[in-house]
């Protein structure tokens, strides 16, 4: 079963304390990035806002300079949403509506992305086989704890874009 379910017109899940304490932090450091840690250079901003033209970094920076704003402003929203319809405290239900599990996704997906590249994680990547990989090195390490989360991200993902198709 979906961790997300459709009742209605409303997209439903029901989160563990960890679950959505876990959810706070990533969504959390994603504002973070996005505002106060807001670098250029770094290479998951880079991801987060891939260049218009690749092979025009004139052409890349004019668009860069009229969009940046509100494309940063937006993933801030979208990651605000997740972090407004999550449990303040404690577990417990979150009901979407469809712009709110649309919002959702995004950020969902800028996390991933994110931690992605983080991970170094590839499009050939095995995610199974890293995490395999990372618990016979350490199983108490911050990578295994990493990977876990990118996997469980995707799961969500998942889930609530299944919710919204059917």
């Amino acid at each position: 079963m979906s961790m997300f379910r459709r009742q209605g017109d409303r997209y439903v899940a029901t989160f563990a304390v960890d679950e959505a304490r876990v959810l706070r932090k990533v969504a959390g450091e994603v504002v973070g990035l996005l505002t106060d840690g807001f670098d250029p250079a770094d290479p998951v901003v880079g991801r987060l806002f891939p260049e218009a033209y690749p092979d025009d970094p004139a052409g890349t920076a004019e668009f860069r300079r009229y969009t940046e704003g509100d494309l940063k402003t937006a993933k801030i929203d979208q990651a605000g949403a997740v972090l407004a319809a999550l449990p303040e405290s404690a577990g417990g239900e979150v009901r979407l509506d469809a712009e709110a599990a649309e919002a959702w996704l995004r950020a969902l997906n800028d996390a991933r992305l994110a931690m992605g590249v983080r991970l170094e994680i590839k499009d050939g990547t095995d995610l199974g086989e890293e995490l395999d990989d990372a618990v016979a090195e350490d199983p108490t390490s911050s990578r295994v704890f990493q990977l876990s989360v990118y996997a469980y991200l995707g799961y969500l993902q998942e889930s609530l874009l299944n919710a919204l198709i059917d």
